[in-house]
């Protein structure tokens, strides 16, 4: 892989090869104490390949008894005098990077799973997905042996100082839009900290976290460090958020969801809790613009992976004078696409994830033509098989409009006019959501001024969806509460520790 950071504008560049078309699925067990095991119930359930709406395999279904025996091995293996607990924090980091390593190695396998069990464009899915996944463990391993407190001048005859500990097991319960990312966006910060977790994979997406199981017990991770739980989450999901023995718990997902988890962490044992949640993120065309540049970021900000990511560019500002070109050449942009099974070369968007999301989609398209926004292109499904729509453009759309207001998660870019910047300010933070905003201007006071007023955790300027594990990632309002990656996670993983000694001299 190139060290050149890849976005979605750049895809397509050096050589990338083709997928394994018959890769045989090996992992399908439940794994606690770096060993394998059938689910307590005797449940399975079945993991579908979007694309084609045909089995993958059948996956071990964990719930509250396969979550207890996770507990279990992790907190024994976060006891004082551990393996774990005893282990140089720059051991820590040696692990890290061999599971690193040991991704590098199998990550043509590990991004055809990414491909066929989430609909992932393969060519994302290898250069993106885990070219990102890889980064981010070495980040989080080079972090390892530079956690440190401070001494603190107290008064009087005493000395003072800081211990940054970890939090002790963290419950991280991960989504299906980025599988492979968001598991390790939580995994590498919490192990580089000295804790150890129970995963729940999402139901639709389990396999790649499951081979990453594999190579964890390969790398030396001690027994009970990891463990990985599939299952459902109202089941699974739920008995980790509410269980009194896990000391903190990390979601990514939806707004509603992230309620139920802060209510269950609050009602048990008030245990720590990170969550990265929904957004509407608005994105901001000025008329002085580079137009072709903000028509293709915009573009990438909403139609990437068909649409099903959080930081969507689904509210679209575009100044008066240049909306009608605006929405001309975005019609013509998404007009380009090549749908398709994802796998297969020259294909550029795949299915949506699972039939739920389909039809809500196709619902939330039904309510913007019933509102009176101009449907410009799409509109509707694509093929015989599998859950594929369109890519879809409205324009005329306005701000009461449910394609406006509520998260669709899909591939619809909706269109709206503005003629003021107080004007602008206002709409894009009329909204419960915070994660992310996006600005399109030539003019430096006209950028700032504006990224100063957005409520949003990530504001980008003349760019979209550029992220990296150096930069913190995360919501305002109910898009959430924390911080992913950038040196803000640690301090999601750790406690703060001070210690007092009486001294019989100090000396300044």
């Amino acid at each position: 892989m190139s060290s050149k950071e890849k976005t979605p504008t750049n895809l397509g560049e050096g050589n990338i090869p083709a997928p394994l078309f018959n890769c045989k699925i090996q992992y399908t067990k439940i794994f606690i104490n770096n060993e394998w095991h059938d689910s307590v119930s005797g449940k399975k359930f079945p993991v579908i390949n979007p694309a084609t709406e045909e089995k993958i395999c059948d996956v071990e279904e964990g719930d509250k008894e396969d979550v207890d025996k996770a507990v279990k091995a992790a907190r024994k293996a976060f006891q004082i005098g551990s393996p774990w607990r005893t282990m140089d924090a720059s051991e820590r980091g040696r692990l890290l990077n061999k599971l690193a390593d040991l991704m590098e190695r199998d990550y043509l396998l590990l991004a055809t799973i990414e491909s066929m069990n989430g609909g992932k464009v393969f060519s994302h899915a290898y250069q993106l997905d885990l070219g990102f996944s890889v980064r981010t463990l070495r980040y989080c391993a080079s972090w390892a042996d530079k956690i440190q407190g401070r001494t603190i001048p107290i008064d009087g005859k005493f000395f003072s100082y800081t211990r940054h500990e970890p939090i002790g097991v963290c419950g991280q319960i991960i989504p299906w839009n980025f599988p492979l990312v968001s598991l390790v966006w939580k995994i590498g910060p919490a192990l580089c900290c000295g804790n150890t977790v129970v995963v729940k994979p999402a139901e639709q997406t389990p396999l790649t976290a499951l081979h990453v199981a594999s190579l964890i017990k390969e790398a030396g991770f001690p027994p009970g460090v990891v463990n990985i739980v599939p299952g459902y989450g109202p089941t699974a999901g739920a008995a980790i958020s509410s269980h009194m023995d896990v000391d903190k718990v990390s979601f990514t997902g939806s707004t509603e969801v992230g309620l139920l988890i802060k209510q269950a962490a609050g009602k048990s044992n008030l245990k720590r809790v990170t969550l990265e949640l929904g957004g509407k993120s608005p994105c901001i065309v000025f008329a002085d613009a580079d137009l072709d540049n903000a028509v293709e970021f915009a573009h990438h900000g909403v139609f990437f992976h068909q649409g099903q990511c959080c930081i969507a560019a689904s509210r679209l500002f575009v100044e008066e004078s240049i909306y009608d070109e605006f929405v001309k050449r975005s019609v013509e942009r998404a007009k380009k696409y090549t749908l398709g099974d994802p796998l297969k070369p020259g294909v550029q968007q795949g299915p949506q994830i699972d039939k739920e999301q389909y039809n809500k989609i196709l619902d939330l398209i039904e309510s913007g033509l019933k509102q009176g926004a101009k449907l410009e292109c799409g509109g509707g499904p694509w093929g015989d098989k599998g859950y594929f729509i369109q890519p879809t453009v409205f324009s005329n759309v306005t701000d009461e409009m449910r394609i406006a207001k509520e998260e669709i998660f899909g591939p619809v870019q909706q269109i709206m006019k503005f003629k003021t910047i107080d004007e602008v300010i206002k709409r894009a933070n009329n909204t419960h959501y915070g994660l992310a905003a996006g600005i399109f201007t030539k003019d430096l006071d006209k950028a700032l001024t504006i990224s100063s007023a957005l409520q949003a955790g990530t504001v980008w300027v003349n760019c979209y969806s550029v992220t990296s594990p150096q930069a913190p990632f995360g919501g305002f309002k109910m898009s959430g509460n924390g911080r992913e990656m950038g040196e803000y996670v640690l301090h999601e993983y750790l406690e703060v520790k001070t210690v007092t000694i009486k001294i019989s001299e100090k000396n300044s």
